[in-house]
């Protein structure tokens, strides 16, 4: 068979050979979910006939790729590094690739690799937002041919679906459950108190603390990470000798915090008590394993996935959160 008559081939010759539907045929070319039968006829019609899938044509006819991009702000945490995977896996699932940038916290970065991206036709955009996101920028990234989705942060004013956990409720069951102990001196540590994130957890340590008129508590604010945990923990035992326990942003700032309580001659579980939240793995290998809130990240990930199949273009989607209670 010379060069042009294999280019005439369409995919309508594969479906007549293999005897499926054209659908049938761009899902296992697209690597979408069909029965290992179907893929068997369809992959021996195309080594029958000589079909050649034009991956770049079929973008341009249907004006956005099978690509799916997803952008975070700080690979860097453990927590985002776990979430990225389980969402890389749970797309590839649903027969899309993916490509993965990370913003580092800057929301101009942020914007230079998006419209890069926008150049590769990409399906959707999976946006763990930078702090200073704007609204605007993300309601003109959604378009008919490209999905807009956020995850773990909402932005106030934007109308693109968001996945994040349940911050509130998960912090409220933190302090809630300091508080049933009989703690009286409770303090908050750790992030950044413009994000949306940090303000809804601030919200549950609040509604836990409203429900008792006895119970003393501050907030202090830091970096979300390890070295934050220090600084957050060194001013909190400077200003609030007597706290009981403390209530961190996640379980980064958590080990932080446990490593300056030890250098203080004190022990975390016993003379202070540290929930943190997320849940990472090594939580439980700390000394003492760390008390946090579980977010599971397949979910996240499963809940995106949904609404990437179902072109849904709005909503708030919240997953649950679970103390985990161990002896920190």
């Amino acid at each position: 068979m010379n060069k042009n008559s294999k280019q005439s081939i369409t995919i309508h010759d594969v479906a007549r050979v293999a005897g499926v539907s054209k659908s049938t045929v761009s899902l296992v070319l697209r690597g979408g979910k069909t029965s290992a039968l179907a893929q068997q006829k369809v992959r021996s019609a195309i080594e029958q006939i000589g079909y050649v899938y034009n991956r770049e044509a079929a973008s341009m006819r249907s004006k956005s790729s099978d690509l799916i991009a997803i952008v975070v702000n700080d690979l860097t945490n453990p927590y985002c590094a776990k979430l990225a995977v389980a969402l890389e896996t749970h797309i590839r699932q649903l027969g899309f690739m993916t490509t993965l940038v990370n913003t580092n916290e800057n929301a101009l970065t942020q914007a230079q690799v998006v419209a890069k991206l926008q150049e590769y036709r990409v399906k959707a955009f999976v946006i763990y937002p930078s702090l200073n996101t704007q609204a605007s920028w993300l309601n003109q990234l959604n378009t008919a041919s490209t999905q807009v989705i956020t995850i773990m942060r909402q932005v106030t004013n934007s109308h693109v679906p968001c996945v994040l956990p349940n911050n509130e409720d998960g912090i409220y069951q933190a302090t809630h459950s300091l508080i049933a102990k009989g703690h009286k001196h409770i303090a908050f540590i750790g992030g950044d108190a413009v994000a949306s994130d940090h303000t809804a957890r601030i919200s549950g340590f609040h509604k836990a603390l409203n429900e008792h008129n006895d119970v003393q508590s501050w907030v202090f604010n830091s970096s979300a990470s390890r070295h934050g945990g220090r600084l957050a923990m060194s001013e909190c035992l400077a200003q609030v000798p007597l706290v009981e326990s403390v209530v961190c942003f996640n379980d980064l700032v958590a080990y932080g915090a446990i490593e300056y309580i030890k250098e203080q001659g004190l022990t975390p579980g016993l003379d202070i008590a540290v929930i943190g939240f997320e849940d990472l793995e090594d939580s439980q290998l700390m000394s003492p394993p760390l008390s946090s809130v579980h977010i599971s990240t397949d979910e996240i990930a499963q809940t995106v996935c949904n609404l990437i199949d179902n072109n849904t273009q709005d909503g708030l989607y919240e997953v649950p959160a679970k103390l985990i209670k161990r002896r920190s």
